[in-house]
């Protein structure tokens, strides 16, 4: 949401255009930079076609708080260990990996 309250995303029925980027990316067609929480797209490469997104707007949704984001991993611990020696080594290894990109410290498992 942008400082007015209200969300920078046109909607729902528009999330097409970023599963038009995965399927390019994947065909090796789409464009793409590293952030702590993984590849997002360059505003390059998202088809914006007919869509009234002020370049601003853009810039805010294809940025990475870390902040925000560490406190939304924060978050993980209490459902992971809900399934307890079920779940997979892998997924807290990826969680510690996430906080160790983001800056933050890991919850202990």
């Amino acid at each position: 949401k942008g400082a007015d309250g209200k969300f920078l995303w046109p909607g729902y029925g528009e999330n097409s255009r970023v599963l038009k980027w995965i399927v390019q990316r994947l065909e090796g067609e789409a464009e793409a930079v590293d952030t702590p929480i993984g590849r997002l797209p360059t505003k390059e490469s998202l088809d914006l076609s007919g869509l009234n997104l002020a370049d601003a707007a853009l810039s805010t949704l294809l940025s990475v708080d870390a902040e925000v984001w560490a406190e939304e991993a924060s978050l993980i611990p209490d459902a992971y260990r809900k399934f307890g020696d079920r779940l997979p080594k892998e997924l807290w290894a990826q969680y510690e990996a996430l906080n160790q990109r983001l800056g933050a410290r890991a919850a202990a498992e």
